[in-house]
């Protein structure tokens, strides 16, 4: 049985690898030379704090057998500077990363923004994705938004399509690190016509 909830301090470890699979997949320059443990330190440092929690941002974890086996982490664009500051302030302790991590601005105005979603490699194909997805309008609705932002990358379009299918529209297209994206929004109002 899988089950959405809201993530803990305990499960950073467990986050860790599922959001370096979303590093490894962007082949940032900046990351190419950080050997994976200390990476995978600076995410799980990352994820046990309030600000990525709970504070600034929403981490939610899709659990199977007492395993972290998704994620998906987000926040409200106005978040954004503060959010990447975490990761910032963690990587500058770390020697391995010579100086601190500084994130590219990726969010839309006026948006809860997608920042990671991810699924275990052996539990892809289950459903989990989309579970995940479902649980995100709750988040944005409570931080006071109007629709949900992400972006895919063009490269990927398995993903791409999980977000078709759950009414994500494309807006916008948008390089990140040597990427191009397309920039995707769900208008929370579809859930309430639905409904």
């Amino acid at each position: 049985m899988i089950t959405i909830r809201p993530a803990d301090q305990d499960d950073a470890g467990q986050i860790a690898p599922l959001i370096n699979m979303i590093f490894d997949e962007m082949q940032l320059e900046e990351l190419d030379d950080i050997p994976e443990p200390d990476l995978e330190q600076a995410i799980t440092a990352a994820y046990q704090t309030p600000a990525y929690l709970s504070e600034k941002a929403t981490t939610v974890v899709a659990e199977a057998d007492g395993q972290v086996v998704g994620v998906a982490f987000g926040y409200p664009d106005k978040n954004e500077d503060a959010v990447d500051d975490v990761l910032a302030r963690v990587t500058a302790g770390n020697d391995a990363f010579g100086s601190a991590f500084e994130a590219e601005a990726e969010s839309y105005e006026h948006e809860w923004y997608l920042d990671s979603i991810a699924v275990d490699p052996n539990y892809q194909g289950h459903g989990i994705g989309g579970r995940l997805l479902a649980a995100l309008p709750k988040y944005a609705r409570q931080a006071g938004q109007k629709r949900i932002g992400l972006n895919v990358d063009m490269a990927n379009p398995g993903a791409k399509k999980l977000y078709d299918r759950h009414d994500y529209e494309t807006v916008g297209i948008k390089p990140i690190g040597d990427h191009m994206y397309f920039h995707m929004q769900y208008e929370l109002d579809k859930d309430l016509v639905m409904a």
